[in-house]
């Protein structure tokens, strides 16, 4: 007996301490994972969770809408109640890989560049319909996309006017036709690199984005005065 126990731990390969504590914190949040319903991959997505910073202090550009831009608003179209005032609901961005029907490996790459962008793991887009003439089968995955809310919204709204639009070569400002007539703004970006958590010796192929900024306000007139005090700079025609 006791030379069985001696071969079995000669096999078992040693661990260093930081190792057996990252096998301890995997083991826990899988056995809590069980406990709550025994779902596949709940306790990857508890640990997921637990990694997500916790901010000290709400966003800048928050701040900033609640102290001086929500007042501004107020004055300017001269509402009576704050909850009137338009602000900013969601940013949805938006990825399609056209090329993913014959090299499906590029989604991984998207989803990596996408999560460093906005700090949010994207969801993988999937054709809705079969198009014969593009080899497209309903179902078949296409594109990410990521939904941004609260904070992290704010900071990535506030990124994308204060670092990646001023590094657009030539730019001369955002187009103004970009609303939708229902107080929502699109913005079309042809490359990846304009924001600084890209490595430009990793990128491989330049890739766009559509990046949709959907707000509360009831017109268009609305929706562009609330970005242009959040700091969009739009072109003068």
């Amino acid at each position: 007996m006791a030379e069985q126990t001696e071969k079995t731990d000669k096999k078992r390969p040693t661990l260093t301490p930081e190792q057996e504590a990252e096998a301890a914190k995997k083991k826990a949040a899988r056995a809590e994972g069980k406990g709550k319903g025994g779902k596949k991959g709940a306790g990857a997505a508890h640990a997921v969770a637990e990694e997500r910073v916790h901010r000290d202090a709400p966003a800048r550009l928050r701040t900033l809408y609640d102290t001086e831009i929500r007042a501004k608003l107020k004055q300017e179209f001269g509402l009576a109640n704050v909850m009137e005032v338009p602000r900013v609901e969601k940013v949805t961005i938006n990825m399609g890989l056209g090329e993913a029907v014959t090299n499906p490996k590029v989604l991984d790459t998207a989803v990596e560049e996408l999560t460093a962008i906005t700090g949010q793991k994207p969801v993988v887009t999937k054709a809705k319909k079969s198009i014969a003439i593009f080899k497209l089968r309903a179902g078949q995955k296409i594109g990410v996309m990521v939904t941004l809310r609260r904070d992290q919204m704010y900071e990535f709204i506030d990124r994308l006017v204060n670092f990646a639009l001023p590094r657009v070569r030539d730019f001369k400002g955002v187009s103004p036709r970009g609303f939708d007539g229902r107080g929502n703004y699109t913005l079309g970006l042809r490359d990846q690199l304009l924001f600084l958590e890209i490595d430009y010796m990793k990128v491989d192929k330049a890739r766009g984005m559509n990046v949709s900024v959907v707000t509360t306000a009831k017109t268009d007139e609305e929706a562009r005065k609330l970005l242009q005090f959040i700091g969009m700079p739009f072109r003068q025609n």
